[in-house]
C-alpha cells in the first residue's frame, strides 16, 4: 500500500481559484471570489435594487397626507433633490452619449490622426499604422472615439474610481462591435492596441486616484510585509534549492520582474511582468527538484518572493489591473492564472498567522515582536566564495542558534519540573488532609 503524500508548500485547492458562480472562469479575492464578468453583474443588480428602493420611497413620500403649505415645501424640496440626483446620474449618461455620438461623415473624413504626447508616441504610432493596414471604413470611427474618450475622461479627473472603471470597461465592450468583420487575430491585436493607447494616456488620471484608499492600503501592505521579514523559505516550505546557482538566478530574475511592474503604465504590460516573474519561479522549482512543479509549490514560492522584495505600490498595481484591464485576460489563460495566484498570495500575507506557518500562536507573536529571530542559512556556493569574515560570522550564527535551542530546551524542562513539583505538592497536601479526616487527632 502506497504511503499518503502530504501536500507541499501553501495548499490551495484548484477549485478555490475558480469563480463562485461556476462559470468556468478564474475568480479573484478582490471580487469576493467572482470573476470580473459575474462581479460586474452583481454590482449592476445591486444598483438596480437600490434604484428600485429609492423609487418606492419616493412613492411612499408622495402618498403621505400633508397640509397645503407643508405639501408645497415638500414638493419644492423633492424637486430640488430629484434635480440633484438627475444631474449626478446624468454625468455617466452624458459622458457615454458624448463618447458614442456618431460623427458626421465629413468630420470623419477630415479626422486628424492620433498624436499622443510622449512617452506614448511609439504606441500610438504602432496603433495608427495597424489601423491603416486594416483598410476598413470603421477604422477612422474607432480612432476618433478612442481619442475622444481619452480627452473626455482626462477632463473629468474627479470622477469616482469605480465610475472610471465602469466607463473604461463599457468602452471595451461597445467598441468591440466594430470588430465583427475582422479575424480573431486582428480582433485581439486591436483590443491590445486600444487598451494600451487608452490606459497609457489615462495612467496619471486613474492610477491611485485621490478618491480611493489605494495609497493608504499600499502603506498598510508595506508595513505588514516589513513586520513579516522574519518568515523564511523553510517556514513556507518553498521547494527552491538555494544551493544551486541556476535556481538562485531565476529567483533573482523573478524579483526583478515583479519590481519592474510598478514602472509600467498599461495593464497588459504589468501583467506581462507578473507572467515573467511566475515563469522564473517555475524554472527555479524545476531546477531545484526533478519532480514537476505543482500549484502548492508555486504559490508558496510566490509568497516568498513577495515577502522578500516587498514590491512598491503592490495594492495599487493590483487594483489598477482589476479596474482597467480587459476582463478576458484575467478570466482565462495562463496570465489570468498567474494574476489570480498573486492575489491569493497577497490575501494569504494579510491573514498570515501561526498555524499557517506551522507555528504556535506564542511563537508567532514572539517573532512578530522581535523577541525571537530565525537564523537564516546562507547558500553553500556563496559561503565558499565569501570572505573569511563572512564565513566566521556564519559559523557564529550557527553556534548562537544551537545555544538558543539548548536554552529553550532547558527552560522548557525547568517549567515542566516546576509544574510537576507543584502537582506533587498538591497531591501530598490532599493526602494529608484526607488522612486527617479519616483519623482525627
Amino acid at each position: 500500500m502506497s504511503a499518503k503524500i502530504e501536500p507541499r508548500g501553501i495548499h490551495v485547492d484548484q477549485s478555490e481559484l475558480m469563480c463562485r458562480d461556476n462559470c468556468g472562469y478564474y475568480g479573484n479575492p478582490a471580487w469576493q471570489g467572482y470573476c470580473s464578468k459575474c462581479w460586474r453583474a452583481q454590482n449592476r443588480r445591486r444598483q438596480q435594487e437600490q434604484q428600485h428602493d429609492e423609487q418606492l420611497n419616493k412613492g411612499m413620500e408622495s402618498e403621505a397626507p400633508t397640509s397645503s403649505l407643508f405639501a408645497e415645501a415638500t414638493s419644492m424640496f423633492t424637486k430640488m433633490r430629484r434635480t440633484k440626483r438627475r444631474r449626478k446620474r446624468s454625468k455617466l449618461i452624458n459622458l457615454t452619449q458624448f463618447i458614442w455620438k456618431t460623427a458626421p461623415r465629413q468630420e470623419i473624413q477630415e479626422l486628424p490622426t492620433m498624436s499622443p504626447q510622449t512617452p506614448t508616441q511609439v504606441q500610438s504610432g504602432d496603433f495608427t499604422e495597424f489601423l491603416k493596414s486594416l483598410q476598413k471604413p470603421s477604422v477612422q470611427i474607432i480612432q476618433k472615439r478612442c481619442h475622444r474618450f481619452i480627452e473626455d475622461l482626462q477632463a473629468r479627473p474627479n470622477l469616482d474610481v469605480q465610475l472610471q472603471s465602469d466607463l473604461v470597461q463599457d468602452f471595451y465592450q461597445n467598441i468591440a462591435v466594430h470588430f465583427n468583420g475582422f479575424s480573431t487575430e486582428q480582433r485581439d491585436r486591436m483590443i491590445d492596441y486600444i487598451e494600451k493607447v487608452i490606459m497609457t494616456r489615462l495612467y496619471k488620471t486613474v492610477f491611485c486616484p485621490d478618491s480611493s484608499e489605494d495609497e493608504h492600503k499600499d502603506l498598510v501592505m508595506q508595513q505588514r510585509i516589513r513586520a513579516l521579514h522574519w518568515v523564511t523559505a523553510e517556514m513556507l516550505q518553498v521547494p527552491i534549492d538555494e544551493n544551486k546557482p541556476e535556481a538562485m538566478e531565476h529567483l533573482e530574475s523573478s524579483i526583478a520582474a515583479i519590481v519592474k511592474m510598478d514602472t509600467k503604465r498599461a495593464p497588459q504590460d504589468k501583467l506581462a511582468c507578473i507572467a515573467r516573474c511566475s515563469g522564473h519561479i517555475f524554472s527555479a522549482i524545476q531546477i531545484s527538484s526533478e519532480e514537476p512543479a505543482v500549484t502548492d509549490d508555486f504559490l508558496s514560492s510566490l509568497i516568498h518572493v513577495v515577502l522578500k522584495v516587498n514590491p512598491p505600490r503592490l495594492h495599487s498595481n493590483i487594483q489598477y489591473i482589476i479596474r482597467f484591464c480587459h476582463p478576458k485576460r484575467l478570466m482565462t489563460g495562463e496570465v489570468g492564472y498567474y494574476f489570480t495566484n498573486l492575489c491569493c498570495a497577497v490575501a494569504f500575507i494579510e491573514k498570515m498567522n501561526g498555524p499557517s506557518l506551522n507555528l504556535s500562536h506564542e511563537e508567532f507573536e514572539e517573532y512578530m515582536e522581535g523577541h525571537k529571530v530565525p537564523i537564516r542559512k546562507f547558500p553553500s556556493f556563496l559561503l565558499h566564495s565569501a570572505s573569511p569574515g563572512i564565513q566566521q560570522m556564519h559559523k557564529n550564527l550557527q553556534l548562537l542558534s544551537e545555544l538558543q535551542e539548548r536554552q529553550d530546551r532547558i527552560i522548557s524542562e525547568v517549567k515542566k519540573l516546576e509544574k510537576e513539583f507543584w502537582e506533587w505538592t498538591l497531591s501530598v497536601k490532599e493526602e494529608v488532609e484526607e488522612a486527617i479526616r479519616k483519623f482525627p487527632l
